[in-house]
């Protein structure tokens, strides 16, 4: 019986309803009660039960003395709840073979957007994001402070994930206290300022990471194709006047 209600439930019947549904096929017609007993299930949900199995015309009942009694349709029936349910199946995918297209110009991203990125393994991911759509003959610029507070943790973050940059030609901007630095290594082209710069940075065609070191590094990643032209227009003009 246990294993007949396991099938049944894989035909898309709850538990209960299987129980209740082989419960009526070895009683007949029966009062809740018995139902109840046979089924072992809790009597507060016998109703709710009953109606459900009735609205997939797995059950009828009929009255008598003002007392309902319930029975199991013919086995047959189960073939027409699985139509049915065939049926809806297909009308819902329909339905949302309509609704794909909608679906998909909803989640266009916008032409701006921000996302937040905590923490070394949030800064990776940052980077990942960031750096993905560039292509080989591309180039990712940046600026760096090197700052004594946090120049252990970076340094070791850029030397661990090399394989990141490896691929795209970068040119960056930093303080000269970053000159000789081990992190520093190719596709890096480097020049060094001795005035402040606007902080770390990084710009790749239509996106900016800006980069917060401190006791967990925090990460803003902003797509906008204005800020990121803007930020290269700076670029450009500070890569000018840098000493080599």
């Amino acid at each position: 019986m246990r294993e007949v209600a396991k099938e049944l439930t894989e035909l898309g019947l709850t538990n209960g309803e299987a129980k209740v549904y082989l419960a009526l096929t070895d009683l007949g017609s029966s009062t809740v009660g018995p139902i109840v007993k046979r089924a072992n299930i809790a009597y507060s949900n016998i109703y709710e039960i009953l109606n459900r199995l009735l609205e997939k015309g797995l059950v009828t009942f009929v009255i008598k003395s003002k007392i309902k009694y319930f029975q199991s349709t013919s086995p047959e029936n189960l073939l027409d709840y699985l139509e049915k349910k065939e049926n809806e199946l297909e009308k819902q995918k329909r339905i949302l073979a309509e609704l794909l297209p909608k679906l998909r110009i909803e989640r266009i991203k916008p032409e701006e957007e921000a996302e937040i990125f905590v923490g070394v393994k949030g800064l990776k991911s940052a980077y990942l994001e960031g750096l993905k759509d560039v292509s080989p003959n591309g180039e990712n610029l940046f600026f760096y402070v090197h700052r004594k507070e946090y120049a252990k943790e970076s340094d070791k973050f850029y030397i661990s994930n090399r394989k990141l940059f490896k691929r795209i030609p970068m040119r960056g901007i930093s303080n000269e206290e970053y000159r000789g630095s081990k992190a520093i290594v190719l596709p890096h082209t480097m020049r060094y300022v001795n005035f402040p710069i606007p902080g770390n940075v990084e710009i790749t065609q239509d996106k900016v990471i800006i980069i917060s070191w401190g006791t967990k590094p925090v990460a803003f990643l902003i797509r906008s194709k204005e800020i990121s032209n803007s930020m290269r227009e700076y670029f450009e003009s500070v890569w000018k006047v840098a000493k080599k």
